[in-house]
């Protein structure tokens, strides 16, 4: 990496010299426009629109348009005292939590590195923000231009974060806002259980441009004379739903399959929602009320039929004696002849 900046951060009375470093880089395959028959690169002329002429660099001034066809022209001498074009400071003005910066502030990230003997306060300023578990607010000029920032740590190394100031926020006039819109309770749910179905740990890695990939393997065939392989068909996304609440069963169907997990009984989603769950409660208790006589009139059945068990088990003890009556007189018919011979 090559530093674009060279100044001292100023933590109260301490100066730290660090060295700054542009953090990202942005993957985007660039072209250049060229004549479709040679391949000649285009050229731009930088020509002035009243007289024609082509004008070089050092005639070129700075204009300021305030309406009406008229225009203000500053040159380089209008800028030279103007203040903080030229310092090479980080002023630190003070430390707050890191959730009280709106992440819509953010703009671009620089890495600072300590130059010379900088080292330890450098050190001693980074580990005394973790400690804090604070961001710095600084302000610092560049390219010209005096920028709010935070100074934060990321994998042991100081965060230059530059920021737009709150003018350059844009508000939100959108007519839907003034409109008395009303979420129902159950949509409300069920769209709570789509997003905790759809929860996870953001893993950055995992994503990918598949656009910048595919137009890279475009290139790539065009420089070694081979076909281009068609990259599979992405799925097209379904018709907007009218029915809202169907889009969101379906929606955490869709989600709870992507996981892994498997689908429930008639389509619904594999755990028990909020819908759910409440629609299960009331369905139960109303059984439970429907089914209250009849356990009733069971038990007394139940009572009666255990009360009649003893009366069975002693009339079937009666029973054999009874049926063995024909025995006895049988046996009694055999033994009278024997006593009258």
């Amino acid at each position: 990496m090559r530093a674009i900046w060279k100044g001292a951060v100023s933590f109260g009375l301490v100066s730290i010299g660090v060295k700054l470093y542009s953090a990202t880089e942005e993957k985007d395959i660039r072209f250049h426009q060229v004549h479709r028959e040679d391949g000649g690169r285009i050229r731009y002329k930088r020509t002035c629109s009243v007289c024609g002429e082509e004008v070089t660099y050092d005639d070129i001034a700075k204009g300021y348009d305030i309406g009406g066809g008229e225009m203000v022209i500053l040159t380089d001498e209008d800028f030279a005292d103007l203040p903080l074009t030229s310092s090479r400071a980080i002023d630190v003005l003070e430390f707050v939590p890191a959730e009280q910066v709106d992440p819509i502030l953010y703009n671009k990230a620089y890495f600072l590195e300590p130059e010379g003997a900088a080292t330890k306060p450098y050190v001693l300023l980074r580990d005394a923000l973790i400690d804090s578990e604070r961001v710095a607010i600084v302000k610092v000029a560049l390219r010209q231009r005096e920028q709010l920032a935070t100074l934060r740590v990321r994998e042991g190394v100081l965060l230059l974060n530059t920021m737009l100031w709150p003018d350059e926020i844009r508000t939100p006039d959108f007519g839907f806002l003034d409109e008395d819109l009303k979420v129902r309770p159950p949509e409300l749910a069920m769209a709570s259980s789509l997003i905790d179905s759809m929860t996870g740990e953001f893993e950055p890695d995992v994503f990918t441009d598949d656009y910048r990939a595919a137009l890279q393997e475009v290139i790539d065939a065009k420089v070694e004379g081979r076909e281009v392989v068609q990259p599979e068909e992405v799925e097209e996304a379904p018709a907007a739903a009218v029915d809202l609440m169907a889009a969101l069963k379906a929606s955490v169907e869709r989600a709870k399959a992507a996981r892994g997990e498997q689908p429930t009984r008639g389509g619904g989603g594999g755990e028990p929602t909020p819908i759910s769950s409440a629609r299960s409660a009331q369905k139960a208790a109303e059984k439970k009320a429907a089914k209250a006589p009849a356990k009733k009139t069971a038990a007394k059945k139940t009572a009666e039929k255990k009360a009649a068990e003893p009366a069975k088990k002693t009339a079937a003890k009666k029973t054999p004696a009874k049926k063995a009556e024909p025995a006895k007189k049988t046996a009694a018919r055999k033994t009278a002849p024997r006593k009258s011979a």
